[in-house]
């Protein structure tokens, strides 16, 4: 980053900190995306006079919201919820909604905030939201979770539409959740309709969007390295996270000649050193508790407990769990091992120090918002299904992912590409392509939009 990028960059933190103060998780993804774009905001009169950053940064509104629903015992429970809508300039709001116990509302402020950069670069026209609540659905019964999902809608439903806001699901929110939500909101605004996007097949939701953040996630990466003459058969590839992207992902990398070395969950890695086979992976997605740690010999697993798969000397390197789950010593290990590619299948997996390590060592690194971008676009392939009243087959929703994740790397490599010092070459900074390249669109919406 210039002197100048690094100025610009303080002087736009330093207000935003002053006033949000203790919004951390906000302002790191404001600045992550800010020492990218605010010179090429000054050096546009239209950009800068316009405040485009500044106006990105700040959501359009936050709804927040009290959800009250009895347990199986009878007891009045109370959690919270959050709905924070960043931006409609290019569509209809759209991002995910988690139950966790640890969301809260600077960390759905920044995941909203990515969101809309992330839904920029598909080229569909979608605007970025993202919302839940602090409510934990490990080890609630269904009838606990259908409960909540019930009394969750009533707060959120007024709020949302298939014109206004489209939420999908994110941690703790998966197919069965979304089906429930999606009932919640046709009972309250008693029509039809894809107010969500993710939810079953029978209740209008679209072929391949469960597999689509892993699928897309392996589509841009095969562009990815076809862009640096390589291609991804025989490579050794690392995963981590053992949830559906990651899953996903494997079956993608398998079934297009790549070699599955790990596998991961909070508790180890699953490591085969030959790589993966559909019954490994199949294993690993239906084991649980202690048997998962147990794999059985004629799979070729080994269980590391507490290690994370970085160390294991993968070529490319996939970060599939959650944010910030790789720092700095991660990144050494990637480095050492001779890593050469990472592509993030989570949102924000790298922390600052490690994303900085990758980029001097030069790996070549593509950000979330362009590589998992597979299942926002997905969703908009739902949306334009549930609009039009039709169903494709997933050959055709499969077809379409692809071609979006090649214009939308193509779209990142363009505005990342730079000749080297020797007038040789070209280097793809993929974090700074997407983020000019998504901010762009957005600000050319913003001016042509006027003050509203």
């Amino acid at each position: 980053m210039t002197d100048r990028a690094t100025a610009l960059t303080q002087t736009f933190i330093d207000d935003l900190q002053g006033r949000s103060p203790g919004e951390e998780a906000w302002i790191d993804a404001v600045e992550a995306i800010a020492r990218d774009v605010l010179t090429v905001e000054k050096a546009n009169a239209a950009f800068a006079a316009a405040r485009v950053l500044e106006r990105l940064a700040e959501p359009d509104r936050v709804i927040a919201f009290r959800v009250t629903w009895r347990d199986d015992a009878g007891r009045v429970q109370i959690n919270r919820g959050w709905r924070v809508q960043q931006s409609n300039l290019l569509g209809p709001y759209k991002g995910g909604l988690r139950w966790h116990p640890g969301t809260t509302l600077p960390v759905l402020k920044s995941l909203a905030f990515e969101q809309v950069f992330k839904n920029a670069l598909t080229g569909l026209p979608l605007g970025g939201a993202k919302g839940g609540a602090d409510f934990d659905p490990r080890g609630r019964s269904p009838a606990e979770i259908e409960r909540f999902a019930m009394a969750f809608m009533a707060q959120l439903a007024p709020d949302i539409g298939p014109d206004r806001d489209v939420p999908a699901g994110d941690m703790g929110v998966g197919a069965r959740e979304l089906g429930l939500l999606s009932r919640a909101w046709m009972s309250h605004a008693r029509s039809w309709g894809g107010a969500l996007t993710g939810k079953p097949l029978c209740l209008g939701g679209s072929p391949l969007r469960v597999e689509a953040t892993g699928y897309g996630l392996v589509y841009f990466l095969c562009v990815m390295l076809e862009a640096a003459g390589e291609g991804i058969e025989g490579r050794r590839i690392a995963l981590s996270g053992r949830g559906n992207v990651a899953l996903h992902a494997a079956r993608k990398v398998r079934g297009m000649g790549g070699k599955v070395i790990a596998l991961s969950s909070r508790a180890g890695v699953w490591h085969a050193p030959d790589g993966m086979w559909g019954d490994s992976i199949d294993w690993l997605a239906e084991a649980t508790g202690e048997d998962a740690t147990d794999p059985p010999g004629r799979l070729g697993l080994d269980f590391l407990a507490g290690q994370k798969p970085w160390s294991l000397e993968p070529g490319i390197a996939l970060p599939c769990a959650t944010q910030h789950e790789l720092d700095e010593d991660d990144a050494r290990a990637l480095i050492d091992g001779g890593c050469r590619f990472v592509a993030e299948g989570a949102n924000m997996p790298l922390t600052p120090g490690a994303a900085r390590a990758l980029e001097r060592a030069g790996i070549v690194a593509a950000p979330g918002k362009a590589a998992n971008a597979g299942g926002v676009a997905v969703s908009g392939l739902e949306m334009r299904q549930n609009a039009g009243f039709a169903r494709w087959t997933a050959a055709h929703v499969d077809t379409d992912l692809r071609h979006i994740m090649r214009r939308l790397h193509d779209r990142v490599a363009n505005e990342g590409r730079a000749t080297d010092s020797a007038g040789k070459g070209c280097a793809v900074d993929y974090r700074r392509g997407a983020n000019l390249a998504a901010y762009r669109r957005l600000a050319r919406a913003v001016v042509d939009g006027g003050a509203l």
